[in-house]
């Protein structure tokens, strides 16, 4: 399919699709298909794989942007701290409810009665009538007794327990740097490839953003994962610090009431939104869809109420790196966020619940440009940009058309694509607004945006050898 085609298979969808890749998805053939199924991102999970599996992949996914003309977002996911208990003599043992189990540092393998937790800064935080959750919360233990060198705890929840489960710690912050030594080597691999965004996993305070904006140095773009309880103490000063949010369900509901989980994504979505930060919604969305073609109709439920709550992005995980369909996995949710966005009372919502835009030129043109769209009734918004501030800042509006953001620096182009409702063109340096509306108008008719006739407000900043904030908004008739 050529480039014309696959832009106007993605016209109006405003909506992102994160797609994960993994072993379903290694050749350029299989991540070609999804691709053209409606994956606008992908995302590289550092957790599993080698470097040579990421850069293949990575490769791959350049491949495909120099054919088909579309820029494309590539997120490096960090693993971030994985707290797990030790092995077990047997590899496995029942844990009885009302009985005590002990996790300590010592090496040996464990039994029924101990197993080793070789984290001495976890033990160390942990008070009597605290929690700590095995398996993804399958088994709850709660701390009667703090030694030096281990917890005596009481089993709440039984269950088996095997080698090398999970640990989760709810209740407490956890005197753990976000980034962990593999973590700081992945991250460099991911820069010098050309990741287009940084995840950063188990975030729980601004510092550990601002730890990590000081390694990347403003390389590149840092997404803040909310997955602790802790992180939602916090969050204003989180997405404060950060360049993105990803809100990570997974570990988040294994730690919070699961009736809560809900309720935090739509204000996480809205705090994001209101600040312009790109925002995801992430983990078991299509969960089922990894053994079979067709999700549940919770499933389906559970994407269009992302999309209703105003995310930028959707993300499917197992779903896509090691599932039996990706391909029907994507053009499922691709279905179900077209099928939202054309609901009369989605947009009738974000119009409900626009913003007020700063002080600031570049926000008082991009609340002009979405206030003049719907007033016009225009048919796209053409941003040049080279920084791709203001694109983000239209984008928070979440206008009712396709953002056609126009940019000379590649690596915007392809961060951008990640934004609800932004279509990223790259293209060289012009050098007078008459060359700008030749520009637009040129991209607009060859991919079939707007018909002759219908409105486009263009967005740029004026003088064009003046870099800076946008300070010009103009209407031209197609």
């Amino acid at each position: 399919m050529n480039s014309h085609n696959q832009r106007s298979k993605i016209l109006k969808r405003q909506t992102k699709i994160l797609a994960t890749l993994g072993p379903s998805t290694t050749s350029i053939e299989e991540i070609e298909n999804i691709f053209l199924a409606g994956a606008n991102a992908f995302r590289l999970n550092f957790s599993h794989g080698t470097y040579e599996d990421h850069q293949a992949r990575y490769d791959a996914i350049r491949e495909l942007e120099k054919k088909h003309n579309i820029p494309i977002c590539v997120i490096a996911d960090m693993q971030g701290p994985k707290l797990r208990v030790g092995i077990f003599a047997n590899g496995k043992e029942k844990l009885k409810v009302g009985q005590k189990f002990t996790l300590d540092l010592k090496k040996e393998p464990g039994d029924n009665t101990r197993v080793q937790l070789p984290h001495p800064e976890i033990i160390e935080v942990m008070e009597v009538g605290t929690n700590l959750l095995v398996d993804d919360g399958n088994i709850r233990l709660n701390v009667i007794e703090k030694k030096k060198k281990a917890l005596v705890t009481e089993v709440i929840v039984g269950g088996k327990i095997s080698d090398r489960k999970g640990v989760n710690v709810p209740d407490v912050i956890i005197p753990l740097k976000s980034l962990t030594e593999k973590d700081e080597k992945d991250l460099e691999y991911a820069i010098e490839m050309g990741a287009d965004w940084l995840a950063i996993s188990f975030v729980q305070t601004k510092k550990d953003v601002e730890y990590a904006q000081k390694r990347v140095k403003g390389r590149v773009p840092i997404i803040s994962k909310i997955e602790k309880p802790s992180a939602l103490v916090h969050l204003d000063d989180i997405i404060e610090a950060s360049d993105g949010i990803m809100l990570a369900r997974g570990d988040l509901g294994v730690e919070i009431p699961a009736e809560n989980v809900p309720v935090v994504q739509k204000k996480v979505i809205a705090k994001a939104r209101k600040a312009g930060k790109p925002v995801i919604v992430a983990t078991q969305m299509l969960e089922s869809m990894i053994e079979k073609p067709v999700p549940t109709r919770a499933e389906t439920t559970d994407v269009a109420t992302a999309v209703y709550d105003g995310t930028d992005a959707v993300m499917l995980s197992a779903e896509t790196a090691s599932g039996k369909f990706p391909v029907e996995a994507v053009t499922m949710m691709k279905k179900i966020t077209k099928r939202v966005e054309r609901d009369s009372s989605y947009m009738s919502e974000k119009r409900e619940h626009s913003l007020t835009p700063d002080h600031s030129r570049s926000d008082a043109i991009a609340y002009a440009a979405y206030q003049t769209t719907v007033g016009l009734n225009s048919s796209v918004i053409t941003t040049f940009t080279m920084s791709g501030f203001t694109t983000l800042r239209i984008a928070r509006e979440r206008p009712p058309v396709p953002i056609i953001s126009i940019t000379t620096n590649s690596k915007v182009a392809r961060r951008l694509m990640l934004v609800y409702g932004v279509h990223s063109f790259h293209f060289d340096v012009v050098d007078s607004f008459k060359e700008m509306e030749e520009e637009a108008l040129k991209i607009v008719k060859k991919y079939e945006y707007a018909q002759e006739g219908e409105n486009m407000v263009i967005t740029a900043s004026y003088p064009t050898e003046e870099t800076g904030e946008t300070n010009m908004m103009h209407i031209i008739k197609i």
